[in-house]
């Protein structure tokens, strides 16, 4: 089909107009005289034929009608059409009846004639712009090399879809038919696209019309609908796509380009947070805030949401700063007005930490520097202690002796019967501040909860790389467990902790179901249009040293209660004495401080164990029997509490 250009395309429609026009007006007087039109009356036909025409194109040139894109012709497209004609009638007869009235007494128009020739302008010029589009969309079969995809929900942004597929010239994708559990559309179809089933006939409809891809189209769909039609999709074996939030459709930014792929995210089957916001505004509206680790994952989308509650200064802590300037900027960016400042500075530097808190004040803190690698942690243990242990040390006592307000530090489940360095020196640190807590007037408090969807680290990043490269996808143990929440999600909970928190409180965050890490593998495999173990191998590679194969949220002395907040929960404190707590953390800094510079990796864990009893010390990495033994026992016990708690609410 040969392309016109703007100016040929203009240039017809105007021909095609004033032929319309010409022909409406003669066919109106033969309807008016019964095909058989006095003589006297051809002279004003002429006249109508020519003025009508001026007029009504005129009409139409105003209405932008000739700028419209007729190939997405739409009944808003023919309103405007109903509107020009009525005005180009209207001032037709207004100029008649001047002409008449002054100068052409014997020009007389039958009043049935003005009414019929609207009519059929109307009619004749809809009638083209449709065909045009009937014309467009015939040229636009599938192509060879264009995927069948079949396309999960009818609604507006379903139909928004097949718009920009169908009409897309360089798309790579053909709409084939639409899923949808409404059962008035069963049977129906829109643009051409028919409406074949429900979710449950996913794989007959991928099986029957040889789909190859499938999108999601239902933004508004709750979390949970969305992992129940994923699961389904993998049954497929079809690679899956989604359209972006509802939010972007409401906005009208909907585009073929911004169809995403399905993420891990997608599978969890959980509705967003609902965060209590006169809380959190409570604490953090016009309050000096300070994030350490600012660059981080979570210390980074901590600074995206605290922005969001109009704090009077946000000071971004890290030590990398790199990550500290991109999210300065990002920040600055999104937040023009927030007094943002960074502040490179280790946590491990005392002094450096005590003239931060002296020159900013801040009210509220949020400690998310830490060291998080397992592996590397187990490799570098003074590091992880350092860090981790005496960092989280110097930040809480600068808090305490310059009075901030309110203290929140991010922990993790590997805190809990700890295999390795990194969980240890984290359970240490909350006992840090749970000691803190009781000699100061500052409320510190901890929040505890398992991997985060997209971290730095996270396993979920390495799983797509090693699809995208063909393979294999590494995997330590066939059994391996995890929790998982998103990044926003787990900040926001975190956000929501230090409105309710008392003070000396661990608070454990509902994380769901545990999860198996080959069985995201292999949904993540699938989702990509791949089979397992024929496209993509798993490769199962062994535990690595100071790996747990199930992560816990809770010791066994520590239980829960459950706060206002239904995704919140408080582990009891556990007694430490604190005159044995105090001597191991000084023997413990004596070991990362020799005189003699000879570091002692043997030593630190004996500490640790120490001063962490529940810390389960495998130094040969031999007795994994024992190790997963003792793991699933315990969060076989864990999640028996967090059951009794969802049952009974105490």
């Amino acid at each position: 089909m040969k392309i016109l250009t703007q100016k040929q395309r203009i240039l017809i429609l105007l021909s095609i107009d004033s032929l319309i026009v010409i022909f409406a007006v003669f066919f109106s007087f033969l309807l008016r005289f019964d095909f058989n039109i006095d003589k006297s009356y051809k002279n004003t036909m002429v006249y109508m034929m020519i003025l009508q025409t001026v007029i009504t194109l005129f009409s139409l040139h105003f209405y932008k009608i000739y700028k419209r894109l007729w190939q997405h012709a739409s009944v808003r497209d023919i309103l405007s059409i109903i509107k020009a004609t009525m005005l180009a009638s209207s001032v037709f007869f207004i100029v008649h009846f001047f002409l008449v009235h002054y100068f052409f007494r014997e020009l007389i128009i039958p009043r049935s004639v003005f009414i019929l020739v609207g009519i059929i302008t109307v009619l004749t010029i809809s009638g083209t712009r449709l065909a045009w589009r009937l014309l467009y969309d015939g040229y636009k079969k599938i192509q060879p090399h264009q995927k069948r995809i079949l396309i999960i929900g009818a609604g507006k942004t379903g139909t928004t879809v097949v718009k920009e597929l169908k009409h897309s010239d360089d798309s790579d994708y053909y709409p084939i038919a639409f899923i949808d559990d409404d059962l008035n559309k069963r049977n129906l179809e829109i643009l051409g696209v028919p409406v074949v089933g429900n979710r449950l006939d996913i794989p007959t409809v991928v099986s029957k019309y040889e789909i190859h891809e499938i999108i999601i189209a239902i933004p508004s769909a709750s979390k949970i609908e969305i992992a129940d039609i994923i699961s389904i999709c993998k049954m497929t074996g079809k690679k899956t796509r989604m359209i972006p939030n509802i939010q972007d459709v409401i906005n009208g930014k909907l585009s073929v380009s911004m169809i995403r792929n399905v993420s891990v995210e997608d599978l969890l089957g959980r509705d967003p947070v609902q965060a209590n916001l006169y809380e959190v505004s409570e604490y953090l509206k016009n309050r000096v805030i300070l994030v350490t680790g600012a660059g981080g994952s979570i210390g980074s989308e901590l600074c995206r949401q605290v922005a969001g509650y109009d704090p009077e200064k946000l000071i971004l802590l890290g030590h990398g700063e790199n990550s500290i300037y991109e999210i300065e900027m990002e920040l600055k960016r999104a937040f023009p007005h927030l007094q943002i400042e960074p502040v490179i500075a280790d946590i491990q530097d005392k002094q450096r930490m005590r003239s931060v808190f002296f020159e900013f004040a801040p009210e509220v803190v949020f400690h998310a520097a830490a060291h998080k690698h397992v592996p590397l942690m187990e490799k570098n243990p003074i590091e992880a202690v350092k860090n981790n242990i005496f960092g989280t040390k110097n930040v809480a006592e600068c808090a305490h002796e310059f009075q901030v307000k309110r203290f929140v530090m991010i922990s993790t489940d590997k805190a809990v019967n700890s295999t390795n360095v990194m969980g240890a020196t984290k359970r240490t640190a909350e006992m840090i501040i749970q000691q803190m807590n009781k000699i100061s007037e500052t409320q510190f408090a901890a929040v505890r909860f398992g991997n985060v969807l997209g971290s730095r680290g996270s396993v979920i990043p390495l799983f797509k790389k090693q699809i995208e490269q063909g393979g294999p996808v590494t995997i330590t143990h066939s059994e391996m467990t995890r929790y998982f929440m998103t990044i926003p999600e787990a900040v926001q909970l975190v956000i929501q902790t230090g409105s309710v928190a008392n003070g000396g409180e661990i608070f454990i965050l509902d994380m769901g179901k545990p999860m198996k890490i080959a069985d995201l593998a292999r949904d993540l495999i699938k989702l990509s249009g791949l089979e397992p173990g024929k496209d993509i191998d798993i490769v199962y590679t062994g535990i690595r040293p100071g790996e747990k194969l199930y992560e816990e949220l809770l010791t066994d002395e520590e239980g829960t209660t459950t706060t206002k907040h239904n995704r919140i929960y408080i582990g009891r404190p556990s007694n430490i004495a604190q005159e044995n707590f105090d001597f191991l953390l000084k023997r413990l800094e004596m070991v990362i401080n020799p005189k003699d510079g000879v570091f002692n990796n043997s030593y630190v864990r004996k500490i640790l164990k120490q001063i962490v009893p529940t810390y389960q010390l495998f130094e040969n990495a031999q007795d994994i029997e024992t190790m997963e033994k003792a793991a699933k026992e315990a969060v076989k016990a864990s999640l028996e509490i967090v059951a009794t708690v969802d049952g009974k609410g105490h």
